[in-house]
């Protein structure tokens, strides 16, 4: 009841605005503390597997060694976890891919264990681990989406799209765009086969956007499907508009189910040129196109972009080749994805 009563009193003036001041500064010493944490967690385990490294090296101690360390460590701390045989050889494997210990004091250290594991399990290269422990701190990627972008390759298809963004965009605004788009985005999370025509792979997209908005990459932010344009009079409907929050700009995706033909960037252009008249705000930085298709000549693409002044970019995307059989059936039809968009 002396609860109740003390909810109930009025607050004073000020009060609520203080709350969530405090409610701010609770949350962020408790991530501090999260993070410091992890930190000093991740730094014991590359000491404790350099001197492994370093006994069996220097003092010829054999791997059974890890059996009775692992013991005798469970032993002395019953409480804690992360003490096994296999943990142990983790962090042995650990200290010998990072022999540097400013790095991983620098850098490894804000990324939580299980990262680490991921990293050693999945990705042989040193400069490739680098480029995907920078990303994962960057875009604060949990262990499963690391994992998730490691197996699709994200690394070799960041930056390969054919685009004009080095002569149609300033610099830096030119890398960012650059490296926001990839070829090819892999869009097996649709379920759908080469077979999919362009409004169905437009429907499942839109049906899967937290999917495709992980595939598309950091700072996109999904604005609407076959947008409405009204020029002159006439209706034109753009498949897909997004707004890209770093590079502060309207970024519009045109699909295309068959090969890449030049007059294609025609279409695209014309629907940049309404966007950046109709849509885009002075604040706005200019509008980027970015043409997907499932296939396309590189020499061609180049070609029919060596012309343009406003910026595009022309990439392929990939869905599943084919099905099995006991898949096919559990697969929802482009007519109910049509009725659940609909809201039937």
């Amino acid at each position: 009841m002396k609860d109740q009563a003390i909810a109930l009193t009025p607050t004073p003036a000020g009060y609520s605005d203080w709350l969530a001041e405090l409610k701010t500064r609770i949350h962020s010493a408790q991530q501090r503390a999260t993070l410091a944490v992890n930190r000093e967690l991740v730094l014991l385990y590359w000491q404790i597997g350099r001197d492994i490294l370093v006994r069996q090296a220097e003092q010829g101690w054999g791997a059974k060694v890890i059996d009775r360390l692992a013991h005798d460590l469970r032993t002395a701390f019953p409480t804690m976890k992360g003490f096994s045989p296999r943990n142990l050889k983790y962090m042995r494997a650990f200290a010998e891919a990072w022999p540097d210990t400013e790095f991983v004091q620098a850098v490894l250290a804000q990324l939580p264990w299980y990262h680490q594991l991921a990293l050693l399990d999945k990705l042989r290269s040193p400069e490739t681990r680098r480029w995907y422990a920078a990303k994962a701190i960057e875009h604060n990627w949990s262990r499963n989406v690391l994992a998730m972008q490691i197996e699709t390759r994200l690394h070799e298809r960041s930056g390969m799209a054919v685009t004009n963004f080095e002569t149609s965009l300033p610099k830096p605004q030119s890398d960012l765009a650059l490296e926001s788009i990839k070829d090819p985005y892999r869009f097996d999370f649709l379920g759908l086969t080469d077979e999919a025509q362009e409004r169905e792979v437009e429907h499942a997209l839109v049906k899967h956007v937290t999917e495709f908005l992980l595939e598309l990459g950091a700072g996109f932010a999904f604005v609407g499907r076959q947008v409405l344009l009204d020029v002159g009079g006439d209706e034109f409907f753009i498949d897909l508009l997004f707004y890209h929050l770093k590079l502060r700009c309207y970024v519009v995706i045109e699909l295309k189910a068959g090969k890449f033909k030049p007059e294609h960037l025609g279409q695209l252009g014309f629907y940049l040129t309404a966007i950046d008249r109709q849509v885009k705000s002075e604040h706005d930085n200019p509008t980027v196109g970015l043409l997907l298709c499932k296939s396309k000549n590189k020499v061609v693409a180049e070609y029919a972009l060596g012309d343009k002044t406003q910026p595009m970019g022309i990439a392929e995307y990939k869905l599943l080749e084919s099905l099995p059989a006991e898949l096919q059936t559990s697969l929802p039809s482009i007519e109910q994805i049509e009725r659940e968009l609909q809201g039937e």
